[in-house]
């Protein structure tokens, strides 16, 4: 584990056992809850509860979730929770062998995808949103000439900044700010590219 409380996943197994897309829309929904049942991710993803069930015993069985120490109302029902403040992958841990490292770039590309597409989905709602939330939601691209070196030191005050932000937001809410609250969604990319 990260020294933030992140997992950075560095093997094979694992980053095929969470490159499915569903797989991912569950645990970005846990995330998200912080612990729920099969049955209520199952609405979420809109897919059936045995399903959900199965692929939460998949993202289980590698470390990546966990059961919470919650019972449900008859005992039966299992709570899920992320096992980690988040996951990490890098690129420097799959690119030993071609496999590994194409499985990397197809998990980065489906992850992407799904990012894009809840970005598509803010955009095609956002006028329903209030004036408030419009304003404060925002896209934005930044161009600059930076070194790898300077780039990674970017990444960590970025990341960061975010998990303060994170933290802060959690706290409140434990403490009973929970009004006006939303989910939101913070996706950055930084890479060098030329033109």
């Amino acid at each position: 584990m990260e020294s933030d409380g992140s997992r950075r996943v560095s093997d094979l197994g694992t980053l095929k056992a969470f490159g499915h897309p569903l797989r991912m829309k569950l645990y970005r929904a846990l995330y998200i809850a912080r612990q729920a049942t099969a049955s209520q991710l199952a609405e979420q993803v809109d897919e059936a509860v045995s399903l959900v069930s199965y692929h939460l015993r998949k993202l289980a069985d590698h470390g990546l979730i966990e059961e919470a120490d919650r019972a449900g109302r008859d005992g039966r029902e299992r709570w899920w929770q992320p096992a980690s403040k988040g996951l990490r992958f890098y690129d420097e841990d799959f690119s030993d062998a071609p496999e590994t490292a194409a499985t990397h770039s197809a998990v980065s590309r489906l992850s992407f995808d799904q990012q894009a597409e809840m970005y598509r989905r803010h955009l095609d709602a956002s006028r329903s949103w209030p004036a408030e939330w419009r304003r404060a939601s925002f896209g934005s691209e930044y161009l600059a000439r930076l070194t790898a070196g300077e780039l990674g030191a970017l990444a960590s005050e970025m990341d960061a900044l975010v998990r303060r932000y994170e933290e802060q937001a959690r706290a409140r809410e434990e403490a009973g700010d929970t009004e006006h609250r939303e989910n939101v969604a913070f996706h950055l990319y930084g890479f060098p590219f030329r033109t």
